[in-house]
């Protein structure tokens, strides 16, 4: 066994943090975000399951991350599915083709919804038979909760796509951690009220905050509150017309610097 060799591996690895910033980030990138997640969670339990008994924390809890699976799946049905073409040495001969940018993009949102609609049905009925919870107890308020998680993630997935295709593959890792970005302000598994103030200013501005509250109003209260969801939309409005005009500007300057053919390699 050779220590050299041992060390020379260990070099060229270390090496790869110099110059890239986001392989540097990601080093505290999800300690980061464990500590606050699940940090909240702890908070949001001692602070209220001492002191309400009525708190049907499996129906929360397991309703939330069904709810926040979508969100992810929907962002990886994009992301992922352009990595695809990327991977496979194919993106380039997609534009050799008629193909639009807007014709490739909502391809991209077909995927993207019928994988969520898979993960949906499925999260559903095995938490049915594991955990005899059942997420169709929301109502029809349901789908106002999935369609706002829809395109939350369409606009990230989005957003993504253009990162990786201007940065490259030191990028690609974006496409599985951006997403994990909004969690903690999301509030996905308690309620915006644990945040410090500060985060709970950043959470009215996140769409997907209206919705897991809207969620977890329904679940224990059996309240929808049309206002919070309306409020979600126009967020959700402002995010994918925001992403739109991103991805094509990133597109034509990624065009105009010759970089489109180096894409994937």
């Amino acid at each position: 066994m050779s220590i050299e060799r041992i060390y020379a591996i260990f070099l060229r690895h270390l090496y790869l943090y110099r110059r890239s910033i986001i392989r540097i980030m990601e080093i505290f990138y999800w300690p980061l975000l464990d500590l606050l997640i699940w940090g909240f969670v702890s908070i949001y339990i001692s602070r209220f399951a001492s002191g309400d008994k009525g708190i049907d924390f499996i129906a929360v809890f397991l309703g939330a991350l069904i709810l926040w699976d979508i969100l992810f799946r929907s962002q990886q049905g994009i992301s992922v599915s352009f990595l695809e073409e990327v991977w496979s040495r194919n993106f380039i001969n997609l534009f050799i083709s008629p193909l639009t940018l807007w014709e490739y993009l909502a391809a991209l949102m077909l995927v993207s919804l019928f994988k969520v609609t898979v993960v949906l049905v499925v999260s559903s009925v095995l938490a049915y038979i594991i955990y005899s919870f059942n997420l169709f107890i929301i109502g029809i308020s349901l789908l106002p909760f999935v369609i706002n998680l829809l395109i939350l993630g369409w606009s990230v997935g989005i957003v993504t796509t253009a990162l990786i295709l201007r940065f490259g593959q030191q990028a690609e890792v974006l496409a599985w951690g951006i997403a994990f970005l909004f969690q903690p302000v999301s509030a996905v598994f308690y309620p915006v009220s644990v945040l410090p103030d500060w985060l709970k200013v950043i959470a009215s501005f996140i769409p997907s905050s209206y919705v897991f509250e809207g969620m977890r109003a329904v679940i224990l209260s059996q309240k929808f509150d049309v206002q919070s969801l309306s409020m979600a939309f126009v967020l959700n409005a402002v995010y994918l017309l925001f992403s739109f005009i991103f991805f094509f500007r990133i597109f034509r300057t990624v065009r105009e610097r010759g970089l489109l053919s180096k894409t994937g390699e």
